[in-house]
């Protein structure tokens, strides 16, 4: 069984950096898309960025310009760097990916989460 670990959160001014990293473990053939998703409380999950096992990236217009998503394919590890994070930025980000498994076909696997809280 594939799963995701996160790290990196915590608690930052704003302005701040902060760097998530997200571990992929168990029996993968490949990992496809990997995908940075946050949740504010009361609020529904957004996609924040996105980067493709070709190093392709896409971003939500709100943080394209200070976020940064990076993959290491031979660890199966895929990174968050933020900057000049925002109070409203503080939720839970999770990471997501498309995983083809040997033992279990096409799956697509959430990490558990990891709090960012941004202090003004």
């Amino acid at each position: 069984q594939v799963q995701l670990v996160e790290s990196g959160g915590g608690l930052v001014q704003a302005g701040g950096s902060l760097r998530l990293s997200c571990a992929a473990s168990g029996i993968a053939f490949s990992i496809n898309t990997m995908t940075w998703y946050r949740q504010a409380p009361g609020k529904q999950r957004e996609l924040v960025a996105a980067i493709t096992n070709g190093g392709n990236t896409d971003y939500a217009d709100s943080v394209e310009g200070r976020f940064t998503i990076s993959r290491d394919n031979a660890k199966g590890r895929v990174y968050l760097q933020m900057n000049s994070l925002k109070p409203e930025e503080t939720a839970v980000y999770y990471c997501n990916a498309d995983v083809l498994s040997i033992t279990d076909g096409y799956l697509e696997v959430w990490g558990q989460g990891t709090q960012v809280t941004v202090s003004s």
